[in-house]
């Protein structure tokens, strides 16, 4: 599945938008800022597979600060199964420079 970009994704959150969204970043980040996703960091990840695995056939979309800890979990996530994994381009760092926060 194609990546989202932080524009696109703010859109859909603005909307009122029902997504399946995770934070992959540590939570002394997600505590400074973060965009209401659950948390779930990347090391983590694997133990947790199983919280997740009704949304296997759903749209997941994960994040993290600059986009590379989201494309691995993507990889994971894909691996394990998920049809519909999309990753963040530019992360939070991206999302700030364009919003604020």
């Amino acid at each position: 599945m194609a990546d989202i970009t932080t524009i696109e994704l703010k859109e859909r959150l603005d909307k009122g938008e029902k997504l399946n969204l995770f934070d992959v970043r540590e939570v002394h980040e997600f505590e400074a800022f973060n965009i209401g996703a659950t948390l779930i960091p990347l090391g983590e990840l694997p133990g947790r597979i199983s919280e997740l695995a009704h949304l296997k056939n759903e749209e997941v979309i994960v994040h993290c600060r600059s986009g590379a800890r989201s494309g691995q979990a993507k990889m994971f996530l894909e691996d394990a199964g998920f049809t519909n994994v999309r990753n963040v381009l530019g992360g939070m760092l991206d999302w700030q420079d364009r919003f604020g926060g």
